[in-house]
């Protein structure tokens, strides 16, 4: 056959696998493997058998072939195979022997001779190296060896920055901590061209700047097009509407406990493309903490319809339960979820929380710690087995959770609000206010009602400490956020009886029992400062404030 024809044979496969027409495709590629021997048809080949999920059939053809060991192509796909087929030992051993440092630095052991002969190669391809790497760390992590697979994963963004499932890896299964995600992103080295995924990246880590400095990321890569092409380009557009970036946006609004701006943009976003599961999960967390059960309800059930096999859409259930209250059926859910996929973060955390609404101590603790093992990334399972110490009035062991939370990442006020309560648990005033203070000040947007608790817990840490006018200052502060607060008004009342100041302390105690009418101690209260007021019974007050 000569040599035009046997081209014309190739594009057939090639229009072939386009038209995801796999058996044609299988059938054209045989053929042209049997007039040719040529290694690259015959890879062309085991591709369309792997494209028509044939994988035992592609493993043995390219296993077959005497260049399998030589050329990078014809291991990596073999081993993809293997990967397909769930066996990861044979994968990893197809792959070759390589060792990885911490920080993803790889000496290659017997790999020296290897080529890659891949004639049709594009400028722009992705490092086949990468691609090893990445596929070593999948490996790993189906095995349970997360930390090399930790590591094989940064070796494969570091490898070639292109790689973008490596680190949406990492990302996603938290196996990193906030410093060391910045840490990574500042070692890639990207293209001039790729300047603008550089911004993207930094956009997908978390988050621990102030909100000015985010939106302004943000901003700036929205622009990015515009800026940067020439006026006579045809592509005008720009990435500000792009779903993905509108998705780390209200990731991020949500990780600022800013729902309802939260809630708004991830509708607005399901509205264009009501398939992105990120911002599905999103929504379902901001609907959660607006209890907006109505809307959990119909997103649960078309997520159920439309992906059954899927974590998130049990995962939405459950949060729908919880939600209304029922417990039980939420903490089911939710460990259906788990069952289908093991390293789905939020419905451990879910499950986590169910038992604790449930009093069910001990069950919650082992999801937590389940989730504090498998994403050591991420701080949320450890700030919650705090939590539970702190319900169980364990404080010391709360204590040193919460730290170990703020070790992970130092750039969350909720772990230092924490801090702040159970120091102030354990009577140890001083050290609340630094928390309480330190919280504020480690708020990224501007305040909102969110940390109106952190400022009343702030103003009683400072009237245990006798300091009075600042105890005054943050309740008023607090009464700016929020009105409805019987905690407050109670705090500002007792705080201006134990100054004297008998008549602010009447008119705060009226407000807060207006909030509850039947509220023990600001009614004790109220007749005490009214008899003080009065001048009935002096002597009592010393006794009776403390």
């Amino acid at each position: 056959m000569r040599e035009e024809e046997i081209e014309k044979l190739r594009g057939v496969v090639r229009d072939c696998v386009s038209k995801h027409l796999y058996s044609s495709a299988i059938f054209f590629a045989d053929k042209v493997a049997a007039f040719t021997s040529d290694p690259a048809d015959i890879y062309m080949q085991a591709q369309a058998l792997f494209l028509g999920r044939h994988f035992r059939r592609a493993f043995h053809l390219l296993n077959a072939s005497h260049v399998v060991l030589r050329d990078l192509r014809f291991r990596y796909l073999a081993a993809k195979c293997l990967e397909e087929l769930k066996e990861w030992d044979q994968c990893l051993q197809m792959l070759g022997d390589a060792k990885v440092d911490e920080h993803g630095n790889v000496s290659d052991i017997k790999d020296s001779n290897v080529m890659y002969l891949d004639k049709d190669a594009q400028d722009h391809e992705i490092n086949i190296s990468a691609a090893i790497c990445f596929l070593r760390g999948r490996a790993y992590e189906a095995l349970e060896n997360r930390a090399q697979a930790r590591q094989w994963y940064i070796a494969a963004v570091k490898a070639d920055p292109l790689c973008y499932e490596a680190l949406e890896h990492l990302i996603e299964n938290h196996m990193l901590t906030c410093n060391e995600e910045s840490s990574l992103l500042s070692s890639l080295q990207f293209c001039h061209e790729d300047g603008w995924l550089s911004s993207f990246y930094t956009c997908l880590i978390k988050k621990q700047d102030k909100e000015n400095v985010v939106e302004a990321k943000f901003n700036d890569l929205e622009k990015e097009n515009a800026s940067s092409t020439p006026s006579d380009s045809p592509f005008t557009g720009t990435l500000k509407n792009n779903t993905d970036l509108l998705a780390c946006k209200a990731e991020y609004y949500h990780q600022c406990g800013e729902y309802q701006k939260c809630f708004e943009l991830t509708s607005l976003l399901l509205e264009k493309d009501p398939f992105h599961l990120k911002c599905t999960l999103v929504h379902l967390a901001a609907a959660m903490e607006l209890g907006q059960s109505n809307e959990l309800y119909i997103m649960a059930c078309n997520l159920v319809k439309d992906y059954p096999q899927k974590p998130l859409s049990w995962f939405a259930v459950g949060c729908y339960y919880y939600c209304i209250r029922k417990y039980d059926q939420s903490r089911r859910y939710f460990s259906k979820a788990t069952s289908l996929e093991g390293t789905f973060l939020s419905s451990w955390i879910g499950q986590g929380n169910a038992y604790a609404a449930l009093e069910e101590g001990d069950q919650a603790m082992l999801a937590y710690r389940t989730a504090a093992r498998l994403f050591p990334g991420c701080h949320l399972p450890t700030l919650y087995i705090g939590m539970e110490y702190m319900r169980t009035h364990s404080f010391k062991l709360a204590e040193q959770f919460f730290l170990q939370a703020k070790t992970i990442c130092s750039s969350d006020p909720l772990v230092y609000n924490e801090l702040g309560v159970v120091s102030y648990h354990m009577k140890e005033y001083k050290k609340a206010v630094r928390w309480f203070e330190k919280t504020l000040a480690s708020i990224p947007t501007s305040m909102n009602a969110t940390w109106e608790p952190t400022i009343v817990n702030l103003a009683h840490a400072y009237r245990k400490l006798k300091m009075y006018r600042e105890a005054i200052k943050y309740y008023e502060k607090a009464l700016t956020l929020s009105t409805k607060s019987l905690s407050t008004y109670a705090g500002l009342a007792y705080t201006y009886h134990l100054q004297g100041n008998y008549n602010s302390a009447i008119t705060n105690y009226h407000k807060a029992l207006w909030i509850k009418t039947d509220d023990q101690f600001c009614t004790e209260m109220l007749t005490l400062a009214l008899a003080e007021e009065s001048h009935c019974d002096p002597d009592s007050i010393p006794g009776l404030l403390s």
